[in-house]
């Protein structure tokens, strides 16, 4: 018996064994809105816990668990974790729902989680409710799940459907310190250009200045800025510009970006403030239309990066040829500093970038 008759005292082995399943149940309790750049930091600290779920906590908090009580991320508390070990993957949440062998063979493979919201390829997957609910239960951050079915016309527009959840499509995701506001039913958003995103914050050097064609949201934009770039950032199409104004002035970069809602090749033409930039980043699939235009703006010695959407046989020759075949129409020379594929565009196809100096 103890010294208060309660019972036998534990060992000093049976006291660490405890400790140590305690460490393993602690999670941090965050405001919902910042779940994903906590989760982004946690796992920076290498104490994010990706065994178990992230679950509500109170009305606009989430437990994220942890194995250990992080140095470096504010949290608002520690507590002991509320959920459940996360063994299960989608497959066992649908099979949970009646799905047969057969209809999991259709279920998605992958999905993304943008801020608040899922993003989802159905492709031919049954009953897409259900393949929502189940995307939910596995992603406590969220509260709406979207099914992309393609991009669209001369704006790039996103065609998305709403499948479970509170049905705001409208977030902020955060990734690598830089925020990004986005309606996901209005401007596209390509989570497999995360790295390249990051890259393109890397790659600058402060007090570069840079031009942005197609900069969207503030893709690149961004995190250029940030670094320390003075961006010429253009966009036309009217909802994306919105959130790149808006983007540079969350991310505190209002002053380094400046934004032209317009096309590219009439702003070149009209001459960029400060005379031809030292870089050149071309964001689009069909860049190599607008490489004359780049080319007008890049000073000699300068950096261009050309996206493209290339079939895998002619990766990477196609957009090399291409780039070397505009050069020289502008009587340059070309240097490939490097290449790379971002990720698969579609079936037999990559999306690839050529990074090359030009003299």
């Amino acid at each position: 018996m103890s010294e208060d008759g309660a019972g036998p005292a534990e060992t000093p082995d049976a006291a660490a064994e405890d400790e140590l399943a305690d460490a393993r149940h602690l999670a941090v309790v965050v405001a919902k809105p910042r779940a994903e750049s906590v989760i982004d930091a946690l796992e920076a600290e290498g104490v994010y816990d990706d065994n178990r779920s992230v679950e509500s906590w109170d009305s606009d908090g989430v437990a994220v668990p942890v194995t250990a009580p992080p140095e470096t991320v504010a949290v608002r508390e520690v507590v002991q974790q509320v959920g459940e070990q996360r063994l299960r993957g989608l497959a066992d949440h649908l099979r949970q729902r009646g799905w047969t062998e057969d209809e999991l063979d259709a279920a998605p493979g992958s999905w993304a989680v943008v801020g608040s919201v899922v993003l989802v390829e159905l492709g031919d997957a049954p009953r897409p409710g259900e393949v929502g609910e189940a995307l939910l239960a596995l992603h406590g951050e969220a509260d709406t799940v979207v099914a992309r079915n393609g991009i669209s016309g001369a704006h790039r527009e996103p065609d998305v459907t709403v499948i479970a959840g509170e049905g705001d499509t409208e977030t902020v995701h955060t990734e690598h310190g830089t925020e990004y506001a986005v309606d996901l039913a209005e401007v596209m958003f390509s989570p497999g250009n995360k790295a390249e995103r990051a890259r393109m914050g890397e790659a600058v050097s402060d007090g570069e200045r840079v031009l942005d064609m197609f900069a969207g949201i503030g893709y690149f934009t961004l995190p250029m800025a940030r670094a320390g770039a003075e961006v010429t950032a253009v966009e036309r199409n009217p909802t994306a510009f919105r959130y790149l104004v808006e983007n540079a002035m969350r991310n505190g970069v209002d002053d380094l970006v400046h934004p032209y809602r317009a096309d590219c090749r009439e702003v070149v033409a009209a001459g960029i403030d400060g005379g031809p930039v030292d870089r050149v980043v071309m964001g689009y699939y069909e860049a190599w239309e607008y490489l004359d235009s780049a080319l007008d703006a890049l000073a000699p010695g300068g950096v261009l990066h050309m996206h493209e959407a290339t079939p895998d046989n002619l990766v990477f020759e196609r957009p090399v040829e291409r780039l070397e075949s505009a050069a020289a129409d502008a009587g340059r020379s070309v240097e490939v500093l490097d290449t790379r594929r971002v990720k698969s565009h579609s079936e037999g196809v990559a999306h690839v970038v050529v990074d090359a100096r030009v003299d």
